[in-house]
C-alpha cells in the first residue's frame, strides 16, 4: 500500500490519507509505504520557486511513523523523474521499485511530465499493471480546505492559532542555535539566536508564545533536558529598536539558564503576542519584554489546559 504525495507539513488533510493507506495495508496485510519527493518538485519544474518548507525531512518522517507508516520513501525529485511520461512513472516507480498493489492519493493528485496525469489517469494506469487507486477528497474544516498552501499562508501572516488548527499542533521550526550579538544578555533576557534551515516557513515579524526543545537525546544542558519542553517568548524580525538588518528567530526559554550554543533545537509557535515594534530607548523595550513574558505565561498555561 502506497500513498503519494509531497507530505510537507503531514497536515491534518495528509492525516486523512495515510489512514486510510495504514487502513488498507492491514486489511492486505502489506506494509504502508509513505513516497515524498525532495527536493519539492517546484524547485525542479521552476528553479527559485521552492515553497517555504512547513518540516523538514526527518520531521516528516517521525510524524508519519506516529500515525502508523510501516516505511518512509523519500524519492529524489529530478529533471529526469518530472521529464516521465505519467505511464513510465506508474510502470517504473510504483510498480517495479514499490511493488504497489493499492495507491492511496488526494483527488487533486497529478504525476508525470507537465502533470499530465491525474486519479482518472492513475486509475487507467492501475488497471493495466495491477494496483488499485483510492482517491481522497481534500479535508477541512469551517468551508477551509486544509493544504500545506493554506498553512504556508497562515504562518506568514503570523495566524499560529489557525495554522495549528490545520497542522493539528503548533508549527515548528527547527534549527541550530548559534551566536548572535549577546544583546539579549545585556538586557537581562538572553536569547538562544535559532538558525533555521534554508528554505522553512518563518511566522511574520512579531513576538510570540512558543515551546522550546532540545531535540534528540543526551545530557542536561544547564537547566534544559534533551527531550523536555520549555515555556519560550520568541521574537522573530530584524530588532529595529537597534536598527538591525538580519531577520532573526530569538527564543528566550523561561526560568531556565543554560548554553546553547551549538544545541540543535525546535521551537514550536503557539500565538502571536504582538507584532514587532521600534521602541523609542532602551527602558521602554524593557519593559515591553516583561509584558511579553508574562502573556507568554498565560498563554502557555491555558495551553496546557485545553
Amino acid at each position: 500500500m502506497v500513498t503519494i504525495g509531497v507530505f510537507d507539513g503531514v497536515h491534518r488533510g495528509h492525516a486523512e490519507l495515510i489512514h486510510a493507506a495504514t487502513k488498507a495495508a492491514k486489511e492486505h496485510g502489506v506494509p504502508s509505504v509513505l513516497m515524498t519527493f525532495d527536493p519539492h518538485p517546484s524547485e525542479v519544474v521552476r528553479p527559485g520557486s521552492h515553497p517555504p518548507q512547513l518540516t523538514t525531512l526527518t520531521r516528516r518522517a517521525e510524524l508519519a511513523e506516529e500515525l502508523g507508516i510501516d516505511v518512509f520513501c523519500v524519492m529524489p525529485f529530478t529533471p529526469e523523474l518530472a521529464a516521465r511520461s505519467p505511464k513510465d512513472f506508474a510502470h517504473d516507480i510504483l510498480v517495479e521499485t514499490l511493488h504497489a498493489a493499492d495507491v492511496v492519493v488526494g483527488d487533486n493528485f497529478t504525476f508525470g511530465r507537465k502533470a499530465a496525469g491525474d486519479v482518472a489517469k492513475l486509475t487507467e494506469l492501475g488497471a493495466k499493471f495491477g494496483f488499485e487507486v483510492q482517491a481522497i477528497s481534500l479535508f477541512g474544516e469551517h468551508a477551509v480546505t486544509y493544504s500545506s498552501t493554506y498553512i504556508r499562508s497562515c504562518v506568514a501572516a503570523g495566524d499560529m492559532d489557525r495554522a495549528a488548527e490545520a497542522l493539528g499542533r503548533p508549527h515548528r521550526v527547527e534549527g541550530v542555535v548559534v551566536r548572535g550579538d549577546g544583546r539579549g544578555r545585556d538586557l537581562g533576557y538572553p536569547t538562544a539566536n535559532v538558525a533555521p534551515p534554508m528554505y522553512a516557513a518563518i511566522p511574520a515579524d512579531g513576538v510570540y508564545a512558543a515551546w522550546f526543545t532540545i531535540l534528540g537525546v543526551g545530557p542536561a544542558v544547564g537547566e534544559v533536558v534533551p527531550g523536555e519542553r520549555y515555556q519560550a517568548a520568541v521574537s522573530v524580525g530584524t530588532n529595529p529598536t537597534f536598527s538591525g538588518r538580519t531577520r532573526t528567530v530569538e527564543a528566550f526559554v523561561l526560568d531556565k539558564n543554560a548554553d546553547l550554543y551549538g544545541q540543535h533545537v525546535a521551537v514550536d509557535f503557539v500565538h502571536r503576542i504582538r507584532g514587532m515594534v521600534q521602541f523609542d530607548g532602551i527602558d521602554a523595550l524593557i519593559d515591553e519584554m516583561g509584558n511579553d513574558v508574562a502573556k507568554t505565561r498565560e498563554i502557555l498555561a491555558a495551553a496546557e489546559t485545553s
